[in-house]
């Protein structure tokens, strides 16, 4: 049939996933760092996309396009939703929750010298301050005992490699969640909803870099909070890839 669907121009698509945030269907995602129309059946025409996108890559088309199909759409978030809920192990120790004590052992090596009434001339490794495991939002589940109280900091990927004094900064104290949304294929908007709404989170950090595809995670961190009912406070920070804080 002839009917009304998205055309996304990938010369101007920058790749910061606000559309596939915006898209309350799932008819977009994120291939190879450019937004796609992955089914022309999860689209309804509506257009709740285009505003959201900053280059004005999308607009509307009248072509061949399979009708709306609203019990498809609705089965894939049931789908998307009981895969959040559920752990993702699949057999890999690698991705069993753990939860660290970070307060026990936050005395470094020379304070512990000092203390005991000696010197210690060795350079002071910082100790890390991750406080769980796994760390990646796709992989971690949204029910974690973790969460309860917790000081929530979600991050992008490349942060902690640009942002030298990340860890003291910005994890010390918080439970820490990060990803990519130019790399992973996934809306986070979803699952950050569900963590903020199930848990008794006290405060969201989101900490990105300045490039534009980590818009997509500021959007992703921003529609959870607003889905979710809550009013927790929350702040956005902002890195230079020089790894400088820029706001």
């Amino acid at each position: 049939m002839i009917r009304r669907v998205i055309h996304i121009d990938e010369d101007k698509c920058n790749g910061c996933g606000a559309c596939v945030t915006a898209c309350h269907e799932g008819a977009i995602g994120l291939v190879d760092g450019k937004a796609r129309l992955m089914r022309d059946d999860y689209c309804d025409g509506l257009g709740d996309c285009l505003p959201q996108c900053p280059t004005g890559a999308i607009t509307f088309i009248e072509r061949e396009a399979a009708a709306y199909d609203e019990a498809a759409v609705l089965a894939n978030k049931a789908a998307k939703e009981k895969a959040a809920k559920e752990p993702h192990f699949s057999g890999c120790p690698g991705s069993m929750m753990r939860q660290f004590n970070r307060q026990a052992g936050n005395t470094t090596q020379n304070e512990a010298a000092e203390q005991a009434g000696g010197t210690y001339a060795a350079p002071v490794v910082p100790e890390s301050q991750l406080a769980q495991w796994p760390c990646q939002i796709k992989l971690v589940p949204v029910n974690a005992p973790y969460f309860d109280g917790a000081k929530l900091l979600i991050a992008a990927d490349c942060t902690a490699y640009a942002y030298a004094n990340m860890h003291q900064d910005f994890m010390k104290g918080k439970v820490t969640i990060i990803g990519c949304p130019k790399l992973d294929d996934v809306d986070y908007s979803e699952k950050l909803t569900q963590i903020i709404s199930n848990n008794n989170i006290q405060s969201v950090t989101i900490v990105r870099m300045e490039v534009p595809c980590c818009g997509g995670l500021e959007y992703a961190a921003k529609a959870a909070l607003q889905n979710s009912g809550k009013f927790i406070p929350w702040q956005v920070v902002t890195i230079s890839i020089d790894g400088n804080i820029l706001y």
